[in-house]
């Protein structure tokens, strides 16, 4: 058994909150810190589903990748869903906690588990944001070179099967694929840092119309491989750090959140 607050100070300790971006609200967002824990829900996203998943599992903590409150609720009430998902969160006494842009900037986040994902070696620092309190360097991305070069088609096809995606949006800039820049998220502003480094692709999601012209007229392989598919790497890496430090503690991995959209 453990508490609230102890699992994010372990949290804490692991991807610093300090160091999340001015936009963010990352933090222990839902629950009272002396709250005893006895299993935890990892997942993406704090839904509907994935509160009550929870419930039904008997689970006093959910830690999310994505903030279940994000802008200032001006109500909680069963009219909407944030309201909703409080609610449930409130009323059946599960706390949240929620490490986002930190723990997409953090070694052994969301982009070191995303580049690992996908084979790439020597992964270093896309770019750099910061130094947090303990004098490490810290930043959104990575860089990373496969084994050998690839066609861009069957690149494109090994990050869908990696990623368990369902498709993925490409431009094709006409290079081999060797030097590889990850993004998880919505990182499409990232692609002049991954050109200053001589990487001829870029895996990111989110990526809008005329992300795909910049790309091309720059001369950069340019993957959406979604947001869901290239975050998603990062909730063993949250198991696997909780049972580490609490192993006295179970964890779970939601199996209820999944992708929101299908493609035809």
């Amino acid at each position: 058994m453990a508490e609230v607050k102890e699992i994010y100070r372990y949290l804490d300790g692991l991807a610093p909150f300090s160091i999340q971006m001015d936009f963010d609200n990352a933090g222990f967002l839902v629950g009272r810190g002396d709250a005893p824990v006895s299993r935890i829900l990892v997942a993406l996203d704090i839904t509907e589903e994935v509160a009550a998943e929870a419930a039904d599992l008997g689970a006093e903590l959910i830690v999310s990748h994505h903030p279940v409150i994000f802008f200032p609720a001006r109500s909680i009430t069963d009219g909407d869903p944030t309201g909703r998902k409080l609610l449930a969160l409130a009323e059946n006494h599960i706390a949240a906690i929620c490490a986002h842009t930190n723990l997409d900037a953090v070694a052994g986040g969301v982009n070191d588990a995303l580049a690992l994902r996908l084979g790439l070696r020597s992964v270093g620092q896309l770019h750099q944001d910061g130094v947090d309190g303990r004098g490490a360097a810290y930043g959104i991305g990575r860089v990373g070179v496969l084994e050998g070069e690839k066609r861009l088609t069957d690149f494109a096809a090994f990050v869908k099967e990696r990623l368990g995606g369902g498709g993925v949006r490409l431009v094709d800039a006409g290079r081999p694929v060797h030097k590889v820049a990850v993004g998880g998220g919505a990182c499409a502003n990232m692609m002049g840092d991954a050109l200053a480094l001589g990487c001829d692709t870029f895996v990111t999601s989110d990526v809008k119309y005329d992300g795909f012209l910049d790309a091309l007229a720059l001369g950069l392989n340019l993957i959406d491989a979604g947001h869901y598919p290239t975050e998603n790497v990062v909730c063993p890496v949250l198991a696997d750090w909780l049972k580490k430090g609490f192993p006295q503690v179970e964890i779970h991995i939601s199996r209820r959140h999944h992708e929101v959209f299908s493609y035809l």
